[in-house]
């Protein structure tokens, strides 16, 4: 394993649990004790974590994790999301938008096969995946970049969406709950995420199970803006019977690529698949 992707696990287990402990972190990714320490040295060094005796603590549940450590984390819940999102795209011109993350990235590489589409999007990273693609057009927004995220931000970027018309936009959040909305850890990433999604005649979220029932500093939008929520089979049930008492249509990918139903509730689960976005 590369230690990019131990890292993340790393602070994905501590985002999930608080704590973490050397021995622990050692059967699970098979490596020495040594390499552990060295880990939790570097990811200190960078105010990540806190050491402690034979282990490691968080500062915070809910911090944000630099974009460089995002790609190994529920790596196969993310491309199962994105895998089932993309198929609700109808065949011919589209234009999709797409916002910075780790989820979204996914997302954008299940489209990029695809011919017809004018993509949309302020993220560095997904911009540079989709540049060398001859089948894409691509829209890169202008602005601020944020080295967390990699996403271009303010008002170059507002500015540039304010004049655009999409038809659906793939939103990644940090948080997502009925009395929270969408959330995110940057105000001003949260800001230009409004300008992206006011561009859209839809609007689908894509967030794996444990951005369920939480919140971020900073509010994108409220649920009614939101029009379908696609995430993963190991989402707390009740986290989603909320989405949906509020009105959101919910799809649970499962990592084989098929859609879980949601039988409570009519137009959601397993239709998702059948039912494709209309054209403008």
């Amino acid at each position: 394993m590369r230690q990019q992707d131990r890292l993340g696990l790393i602070l994905e287990r501590l985002n999930l649990q608080g704590t973490v402990g050397v021995p622990e972190l050692t059967e699970q990714l098979s490596v020495s004790a040594a390499t552990v320490r060295r880990d939790l040295q570097l990811l200190e060094s960078q105010q990540l974590l806190s050491r402690t005796h034979g282990g490691a603590v968080s500062a915070g549940v809910l911090y944000e994790l630099p974009m460089r450590y995002r790609g190994g984390q529920r790596q196969d819940a993310k491309r199962a999301i994105a895998q089932c999102a993309a198929r609700s795209l109808p065949a011919g011109a589209l234009a999709v938008a797409l916002n910075g993350g780790s989820t979204t990235t996914e997302v954008a590489r299940a489209l990029a096969a695809r011919t017809g589409l004018r993509v949309v999007t302020n993220a560095l990273n997904i911009a540079a995946d989709l540049a060398v693609r001859s089948n894409i057009d691509l829209v890169v927004c202008g602005g601020s970049a944020r080295s967390q995220t990699y996403e271009l931000v303010g008002p170059l970027a507002e500015m540039t969406l304010a004049h655009l018309n999409v038809d659906v936009a793939f939103i990644g959040v940090d948080g997502l709950s009925a009395a929270a909305g969408l959330t995110t850890h940057s105000e001003h990433e949260a800001h230009t995420d409004r300008a992206l999604l006011h561009a859209a005649s839809r609007v689908i979220v894509v967030a794996d199970s444990t951005k369920l029932g939480r919140r971020a500093f900073a509010r994108i939008c409220e649920l009614r803006d939101v029009s379908d929520v696609v995430t993963d089979g190991e989402a707390d049930p009740a986290a989603l019977a909320e989405l949906e008492r509020a009105g959101v249509r919910v799809h649970v990918a499962a990592v084989d690529g098929t859609v879980l139903g949601r039988p409570e509730r009519a137009g959601s689960g397993e239709s998702f698949g059948a039912e494709r976005i209309e054209q403008r």
